[in-house]
C-alpha cells in the first residue's frame, strides 16, 4: 500500500473562516500546553508523560468548538518530534520542539476520515468535521480503488485556503522491461540541466523576472506603520503585506508550474533517467557566488517530481553519487582532466579530439554511470 495526497483549493464562507482560524489556534494552543507540561514533568521525574488534549478542555473550553480529532494530531506529532529528538538510529537527530509563535507558526491541522466524514461532495465540496462542506476547486478526481484517509487544511500568507486530501491505494506497479531509451541529465546552474544531447531545460529565472517589482512593494511596506519591531500592525501595513505574499506564491506557482510541465515530459518520453545526486544547499552558499539562481532553479523539487513520476509508470530514475567526477572524465576515452575541478572552463578538450560543452559530457557519463548501476542492482 501507498500513500499519494492531492492538493485542493478551498473558497470557505465567512463563518468557515472563523471555525479555520478558531481550529489554528486552538491546535498551537494545544501544542504549547502540551509542550510545557512535558518540560516540567521531565524536569522533575525524568520522564515526559502522557498529556492528552483532553486534559486542557475543562481549563479552557474553547477548544471543545473544534474538532477533536485535529487537536489529537497535534499529540502524535509533538509525540514524533520528541521520538526523533531523542532516537539514537537517526543519522541526523532533529532539534528539540520549540513553542510555536501566533505570529508566525504555519497555520494548518490534519483531520481523519472516520465513517465519511471526510469526502469530496458533487465534485464541488469537500466535507469537513465541524466546518461542513466546503467549496472547493476538484481539479482532480481520485482513481478507482483509492481510499481517502486524511486532510490536511491549510492557509497561505496571502490568505488562501488549501486542503491536502490523503488517499491509500495498492502501489503495486510491474516495472517496465529496461530499454535503450535513456537519458542523463546534468545539473545546470543557468538552464536548470543539459541532457546527453546537449539539450538544456529551461531558462526562465521567476524571482529574478519579478525581483524590481517585488523590491518595491517591499520598500512600500517598510514604510507602512507596523513595519518598525514592536510596532502595533496597521490596515495598511496588512494590506501591504499581503501584495507582497501574493508576489512570493506567484513566483512559487511560476516554478513549480514549469517544473510539472518539465519533468512530465521526461516521465513520458523516456524510460529511464539517470541524474546525479547533489547537496543543494552546499550549492548555493556563498563560495559560488550563484545561490539565487541555484534557489530559482528548484532542481531538489523537479528530481522530486521526476522520481515519483517515473515510479508511477513502472520506470527507472537512477541517482549516481555526488562525488563521481563526472565533469573531469572524458566519455570518449576515459581520460581524467582535473583542469575541470575549476567552473570557469566550459569546455572540455581531450587528447582524443574530443572537444565538448563540460556539462554535456557531464550528461554523458552520468547516463553511463546509471545505466552500470542499474544493470549491476
Amino acid at each position: 500500500m501507498a500513500n499519494k495526497a492531492i492538493k485542493y483549493r478551498l473558497y470557505p464562507t465567512d463563518e468557515q473562516r472563523i471555525m479555520f482560524a478558531k481550529t489554528f489556534g486552538c491546535c498551537r494552543k494545544v501544542y504549547n500546553l502540551m509542550l510545557a507540561d512535558k518540560i516540567k514533568c521531565y524536569d522533575e521525574t525524568k520522564e515526559f508523560g502522557k498529556q492528552t488534549p483532553a486534559m486542557y478542555k475543562d481549563e479552557y473550553p474553547y477548544l471543545k468548538e473544534v474538532d477533536s480529532l485535529a487537536l489529537a494530531n497535534v499529540q502524535l506529532n509533538l509525540q514524533s518530534a520528541i521520538k526523533s529528538c531523542f532516537d539514537k538510529g537517526r543519522k541526523k537527530r532533529n532539534r528539540f520542539p520549540v513553542f510555536k509563535s501566533a505570529k508566525h507558526s504555519k497555520r494548518s491541522y490534519t483531520t481523519n476520515n472516520q465513517n465519511g466524514t471526510v469526502g469530496i461532495i458533487d465534485n464541488a465540496y469537500i466535507r469537513l468535521p465541524k466546518i461542513g462542506n466546503v467549496k472547493a476547486v476538484i481539479h482532480r478526481e481520485p482513481e478507482d480503488g483509492w481510499v481517502l484517509k486524511s486532510a490536511t487544511v491549510s492557509q497561505d500568507g496571502a490568505g488562501s485556503y488549501f486542503a491536502s486530501v490523503l488517499f491509500v491505494y495498492d502501489a503495486s506497479i510491474e516495472s517496465i522491461p529496461l530499454s535503450n531509451n535513456v537519458i542523463g541529465l546534468d545539473y545546470s546552474s543557468a538552464h536548470l540541466y543539459m541532457d546527453d544531447r546537449g539539450n538544456r531545460g529551461t531558462n526562465h529565472k521567476y524571482f529574478k523576472e519579478s525581483q524590481e517589482k517585488l523590491a518595491r512593494e517591499q520598500r512600500r511596506l517598510s514604510r507602512r506603520k507596523g513595519a518598525r519591531k514592536g510596532e502595533e500592525k496597521s490596515r495598511n501595513y496588512n494590506k501591504q503585506y499581503l501584495k507582497v505574499n501574493k508576489i512570493h506564491r506567484h513566483i512559487a506557482n511560476q516554478r513549480l508550474d514549469n517544473l510539472h510541465k518539465t519533468s512530465t515530459a521526461i516521465a513520458k518520453q523516456y524510460d529511464v533517467v539517470c541524474v546525479e545526486s547533489l547537496n543543494m544547499k552546499a550549492i548555493s552558499n556563498k563560495k559560488y557566488k550563484n545561490g539565487k539562481a541555484t534557489m530559482d532553479n528548484g532542481y531538489g523539487i523537479f528530481l522530486n517530481m521526476l522520481q515519483y513520476k517515473l515510479e508511477d509508470r513502472g520506470k527507472y530514475f537512477i541517482k549516481v553519487p555526488w562525488n563521481y567526477a563526472s565533469s573531469q572524465i572524458c566519455h570518449n576515452c576515459g581520460c581524467v582532466h582535473s583542469e575541470m575541478k575549476d567552473l570557469k572552463n566550459r569546455t572540455i578538450e581531450c587528447n582524443c579530439g574530443l572537444k565538448m560543452d563540460r556539462d554535456q559530457n557531464a550528461a554523458i557519463n552520468i547516463r553511463n554511470e546509471g545505466l552500470r548501476l542499474l544493470r549491476e542492482a
